[in-house]
């Protein structure tokens, strides 16, 4: 099995938004490669929030249907960290230890308990490393 790589919520948001095209083709490049390895790895967090930017914020927005499909079609796959105490006594010592954010902690969270040697994300810093996770933002300027 490949390395498991976490996807932060902005990788899918992307990938459905298309606003960007150049973020579109990044974020489905990675669901893809992702899929086919099989290494890709989503918490309930990253479902909930992209779905409260799908139900609200896109341009298109998303219905009940559209979005019950994704979940079986993309998320179902990925979906391996739950919701659980010691998940968030995991993101509590991440805040405190590092001083992000909550939502930030808890995603930095699930990738250490999904075994993840990557998160993908831009919204933590490029390279930073939360014990065997390194963060790479895949939409910097190269």
């Amino acid at each position: 099995m490949s390395a498991r790589s976490f996807l932060d919520t902005n990788i899918f948001i992307y990938s459905v938004d298309r606003i960007d095209s150049r973020k579109a083709k990044i974020a489905l490049r990675i669901i893809k490669e992702q899929a086919a390895a099989a290494s890709g790895v989503i918490s309930f967090q990253v479902v909930q929030e992209f779905f409260n930017v799908a139900f609200k914020r896109f341009p298109q927005k998303m219905t009940v249907e559209d979005c019950r499909s994704y979940l079986d079609a993309v998320f179902r796959p990925f979906l391996r960290v739950h919701s659980a105490i010691p998940l968030y006594e995991d993101a509590l010592r991440i805040r405190g230890r590092y001083q992000l954010s909550w939502y930030d902690s808890l995603i930095v969270a699930a990738a250490i308990e999904g075994s993840c040697t990557v998160l993908y994300s831009e919204d933590l810093q490029h390279g930073a490393k939360y014990g065997d996770v390194r963060v790479l933002n895949p939409f910097r300027a190269a």
